[in-house]
Formats: structure tokens, sequence, C-alpha cells
């Protein structure tokens, strides 16, 4: 999994509450358990309208998003079902970090094993924001994860509250494989010792 510590990028705005991973990454784009080439699948009913054409107005079809590592949005992100492959959709677009007043819990644990952070600020504090993307061509924050902050070009400072372990497995890349990975000499050790008292295990 790949470090977070500090990402300065283009925020982009998805202004709608309640996202559930079926809209994240519908279900016609389940078909694979690979974590690349899902974008093509994000947001996909979205991105459309009903004939078939792109609407100019979602954000993935306007060109000043496109490099955005960083999404904005409201309430109770990523609801729905418990699929994994909505925080790989998003990674695999360039997604890193999401900020929203609220998340849905599977989703918000799922992202923390796949190298995303969701940030939580207040209500307000998501508003401020979203006045201040759709107002200029590109708005870019800081997210630091070390000082736990959003850090706004205006020179405002947003605080926000993360698990400590969550926390450092960001910061040192870890999932869970990287965790138990950690401990590999004493499963190695262990494993040699099964092997000889109970070879036909092996």
């Amino acid at each position: 999994m790949q470090a977070f510590t500090t990402l300065t990028g283009i925020i982009a705005p998805l202004d709608r509450t309640d996202v559930d991973t079926d809209q994240i990454i519908p279900k016609q784009y389940l078909k694979t358990i690979q974590r690349t080439g899902l974008k093509e699948g994000l947001f996909a009913d979205w991105r459309q309208r009903p004939d078939g054409a792109e609407d100019p107005d979602f954000f993935s079809n306007q060109p000043r998003y496109q490099e955005a590592p960083i999404l904005l949005t409201r309430d109770n992100f990523g609801c729905g079902s418990s699929r994994e492959h909505a925080p790989w959709a998003l990674l695999d677009y360039g997604i890193r970090s999401i900020l929203s007043p609220s998340f849905a819990d599977i989703f918000y644990n799922n992202c923390f094993q796949n190298g995303i952070l969701p940030v939580i600020l207040t209500p307000e504090e998501i508003q401020t924001l979203f006045e201040r993307v759709l107002n200029q061509e590109t708005y870019q924050v800081t997210v630091d994860l070390a000082q736990q902050r959003v850090l706004l070009p205006e020179g405002e400072c947003y605080q926000f509250a993360i698990d400590p372990f969550r926390k450092e497995c960001m910061i040192k890349g870890l999932d869970g494989i990287g965790l138990t990975l950690q401990h590999e000499p004493a499963i190695s050790t262990y494993e040699a010792r099964r092997a000889q008292e109970a070879p036909w295990l092996f």
C-alpha cells in the first residue's frame, strides 16, 4: 500500500449526500478482482446522460478536475453495500483523500486498507470549501496527515481527528498484509516448528 504523509492537490467537487457504493462503482464493473482499470466505471451512471452523452457538469468530465487527487463531498459518503471495489475505483482514478462531514463505516474502514485518507470536517468547513472550489478555476489545498490538518490557500487551517493506529499505518503504508509481514521472522519460526511437530499438516 502506498504511504500517505502530505498531499497537495486540486479538489474535485461532488455535491451530493448519501453517495452509495453502487453509484461509486456500478455492479456491472464488479467482474474483476484486479484493482486496476476500475476508473472506467467510476460514477459511470452519473458521468453520462440518459442518451449516452457525457454530462458536462459532472466533475470528471471537466478538464480542470482531471488531475484532482482530493474529492470533496457531502454526508454519508460510501453508504450501501460493502464492496471494496469502491475505494479501488477511486484510487485507480487518482483520488488519495476524501473530505466529507461523515462516511459510512465499512467504506471508511476500506479506505484506510487501500491507501485513501478519509477526512471528516465540519459541515461548515465543507460548505466553505464547496463555495471556494466552485468559484475558482482550480482550488488547491494541502492535506497533512502528520499534523492532522487541511491547509487552505487563504491561510486557514482545518484540524481533523484520526485514530492513532490508523494514522501510523497510513504514514508507514501498512495495510493488513503489511502489518502481518512485520512479524515474518516469528511466523517463519512457528511454521518451521510446526512442520517438525506435525509434518502431515504440510
